[in-house]
């Protein structure tokens, strides 16, 4: 039953994010664009949803039955953000221009090389674990909600790959192909590696059990 409910909150977690990826692709104004898109991880937090690039940085200081919740949530949110990109394309928002911003997002992802996917990966995850991490360890509202939404504006904003986000514009773009799953598991591994960067100098110096 509890495997049953994390997969449903992953599909939920994956669902919300796609949502603060419709309203960045809403907007022409980019920086607006990736503040909005916060919502998305605002309401992961809030609701402790089953994301992956929020879970994945605790995996130094967990068993290894994590491993399993990891996949579980991994293809929930899969799931979550194929789910609301069908949702948003039955509906009148999606526009052309709204169409083309996606395709062309998509393609210039999918055109990069691996190891450049890789990297931005690893610099997305690092700004994932800060947020999650500061919204359940800090004290007062007010420095919560800037631990969630400034780390999404700056991987937003420089161009870093956050992976789910990215399941759902391949999902809206509908660029599926074997080489956009090779690219979506690079990008899982370097949200993976960024992920567990702190967690990793910490466990090395005891600054945290």
């Amino acid at each position: 039953m509890e495997q049953i409910r994390q997969f449903v909150s992953a599909i939920l977690a994956g669902f919300m994010i796609g949502m603060g990826g419709t309203v960045f692709l809403s907007l022409d104004n980019k920086a607006l664009g990736a503040c909005m898109f916060g919502v998305g991880l605002f309401t992961v937090v809030i609701f402790r949803l089953q994301l992956y690039t929020g879970k994945i940085g605790y995996v130094p200081f967990e068993k290894k039955e994590y491993a399993l919740e990891l996949l579980l949530t991994w293809l929930g949110n899969f799931c979550g953000t194929v789910l609301i990109a069908k949702c948003v394309q039955n509906t009148r928002i999606l526009t052309e221009d709204m169409l083309n911003k996606v395709i062309t997002m998509a393609q210039t992802k999918l055109e990069d090389n691996l190891l450049s996917i890789f990297i931005l990966s690893i610099f997305c995850g690092i700004l994932m674990f800060i947020a999650v991490d500061t919204f359940r360890e800090q004290q007062g509202s007010t420095i919560k909600v800037i631990a969630v939404f400034i780390p999404v504006m700056v991987f937003i904003l420089s161009g870093f790959e956050h992976v789910v986000a990215n399941m759902y514009y391949f999902a809206m773009a509908k660029t599926w192909s074997f080489h956009t799953m090779i690219a979506l598991l690079v990008m899982t591994a370097g949200n993976s590696v960024g992920g567990m960067i702190i967690p990793v100098y910490q466990k090395i110096f005891h600054l945290r059990t």
